[in-house]
């Protein structure tokens, strides 16, 4: 990638994973600058070691583009705001805690013109990228994916209030229907049965007429099995392996990128929104 200036990155949250995650990615550069940040409670923003700024406005004006990790109801309102700033955004997945609030932010990013970009995280590590080249090789017409986890239980960190509410299916949800819409073909249907506290199971029609299962899960106990994906086709499979880069190293340069080439990215807001489309007809078809 040919080397950019900085793009000056005003971060929105200062929370377990805008800590541990967000900040230190874009603080590193060579392609981002953290300009600051604006959170809900300053004496933890101030823990980032950037400025901290009082009103979300004077944050918009201190930077180019704006990064955010909040949950989903926030980030739609602030996204809009945002947006209507001139500011290119970064967003966390879901989109929104809503399909209706998806939709006002996706269009409020195409009426401003502004980038826009997802962090879809495992579609950024080169294992995965490897992984869809071979997904497209062999005829693919199968495959299945479990996310299994413990994350709502005994003070998890990221045992949030939204993540409590809504559990695994809005989460871990666009991760692995992403993946499989991008090994298998654009999901064009999805049958849901389950609960979503628990456990929650998906039945993924994809264009081409492959087929696809998903098993998710933030509530177990015990020794439990790291992620999987498979997929299979008429000349072979293909397993997406465990990492061993960091994938948020290329969120950041990919997102420079899309701010000073333009032209887009595919995992921009448009496409949150498509994602939020397929999770909001399987909650719909699991709501007693």
């Amino acid at each position: 990638m040919e080397p950019y200036t900085p793009v000056s990155v005003g971060l929105v949250g200062a929370g377990p994973w805008a800590e541990r995650a967000h900040a230190p990615m874009l603080a590193r550069g060579p392609h981002t600058r953290l300009a600051g940040v604006w959170a809900r409670r300053p004496e933890q923003a101030a823990r980032l070691g950037v400025p901290v700024f009082t009103r979300i406005e004077e944050l918009f004006d201190a930077c180019e583009a704006v990064a955010f990790c909040v949950p989903p109801a926030v980030q739609a309102d602030l996204g809009v705001r945002a947006a209507r700033a001139g500011k290119a955004l970064l967003l966390e997945k879901p989109l929104a805690d809503s399909l209706d609030n998806a939709r006002r932010l996706a269009e409020a990013v195409a009426e401003a013109g502004v980038a826009s970009q997802m962090v879809l995280t495992m579609r950024y590590a080169v294992q995965t990228r490897a992984f869809l080249a071979r997904c497209a090789e062999i005829g693919a017409f199968g495959g299945h994916a479990a996310n299994i986890s413990s994350v709502l239980l005994g003070g998890h960190p990221f045992s949030t209030p939204w993540r409590l509410a809504r559990g695994a299916l809005l989460d871990v949800g666009p991760h692995v229907i992403d993946l499989l819409d991008a090994a298998l073909g654009r999901v064009t249907g999805v049958r849901a049965h389950g609960d979503p506290l628990r456990w929650t199971g998906l039945l993924l029609e994809h264009e081409g007429g492959a087929v696809s299962e998903v098993s998710l899960c933030m509530a177990a106990t015990g020794d439990l099995p790291p992620a999987t994906i498979a997929v299979y086709g008429r000349t072979g499979s293909a397993v997406l392996p465990a990492f061993d880069d960091d994938p948020l190293d290329n969120v950041a340069a990919e997102f420079a990128k899309t701010v000073r080439d333009g032209g887009g990215h595919p995992l921009d807001a448009a496409h949150g929104l498509r994602l939020q489309r397929i999770i909001a007809e399987a909650e719909a078809q699991l709501a007693p």
